[in-house]
């Protein structure tokens, strides 16, 4: 990778120039220059700098977009090079939200390691748009997770479908909304808890014409009372408040385990469906579809036919 290419990439997912050069330890006075020497050699403006950091402009969208495509296929290449070279035992490297950790992966990757003890496991938990960034990224192979309603076409990942799950509202046992059931006015009346909000930085994933309507409410950073990225610290705030936290319905039995209960919906809820995500120009290698089919078929055993 040219080394302005990997500076700008690091300066778009930053955000800023300071940030960004204070990931890649090098002074801001150098990363700007080098960036404005960028912008002479492109003979267009990238960026558009303000007080609160930096956006791409339309042409450094474009730029930003095939340079991560760029540095996946540098990243593949050395991988596949030195798993040529026999180095390794391939092994698993994959995203996965909390849920299908718990009700299907977790069992296969356990029994992946039993099988190939020598081969390394990489499992990243997230929710869709942290795995999407990191698929994009290179970070990982494939992920499971909801269907990302007006992802950028550009992004350059597929979606296989797995099934189709409906959305559940629990609370801490004993909990008033648990007397009758409800309609979802009621529960909006009570603190919510959310471990996928979801990050500004990754607005740049979505069609322009979803950020400025579906797509942009889910940025919005005020409905919240309680937010993380750690699914075990938004159950223990629940466990301790009277705060709601809404997660797929088929996590029901395990948040009974931990003291939750699930409130009595009386009107339609949310469906939404699940798949593996994998980037298009790797979907069809061996490796990948290979593990696409055993996500697959682990799945089919633990959740609902997909209909």
């Amino acid at each position: 990778m040219d080394k302005l290419l990997s500076q700008f990439l690091a300066v778009a997912e930053a955000g800023s120039i300071t940030g960004a050069a204070a990931a890649l330890f090098i002074t801001q006075p150098t990363l700007t220059f080098n960036m404005r020497k960028l912008e002479e050699n492109m003979g267009v403006a990238l960026l558009t700098r303000s007080s609160r950091g930096v956006e791409l402009t339309e042409y450094g969208e474009i730029l930003y977009q095939n340079a991560r495509l760029m540095r996946r296929l540098y990243d593949n290449t050395l991988k596949a090079i030195e798993q040529q070279r026999g180095r390794v035992e391939q092994g698993l490297n994959l995203g996965t939200g909390y849920s299908w950790w718990t009700l299907f992966i977790r069992d296969m990757v356990v029994d992946y390691s039993r099988d190939f003890p020598s081969a390394r496991v990489h499992v990243s938990l997230g929710n869709q748009l942290r795995l999407m960034d990191q698929l994009l990224s290179g970070d990982i192979s494939l992920f499971v997770g909801h269907e990302i309603e007006g992802l950028n076409r550009s992004a350059g990942a597929r979606f296989c479908p797995l099934t189709r799950v409906g959305q559940g509202y629990f609370v801490r046992a004993g909990h008033p909304l648990l007397l009758a059931p409800r309609s979802l006015n009621e529960l909006e009346a009570y603190p919510a808890v959310t471990s996928a909000l979801p990050e500004t930085r990754h607005q740049r994933f979505f069609e322009t014409w979803s950020r400025s309507t579906a797509g942009s409410t889910s940025f919005e950073q005020g409905k919240y009372a309680f937010a993380s990225n750690s699914l075990a610290a938004c159950l223990d705030y629940v466990a301790r408040t009277d705060a709601v936290i809404s997660h797929t319905a088929v996590m029901e039995s395990e948040f009974a385990r931990r003291g939750l209960a699930r409130i009595t919906v009386n009107e339609p809820t949310p469906q939404y469906t699940i798949g593996v995500y994998a980037l298009n120009e790797r979907v069809d290698e061996p490796r990948v579809a290979e593990l696409i089919g055993w996500l697959q078929s682990a799945a089919s055993k633990a959740l609902p036919p997909l209909v």
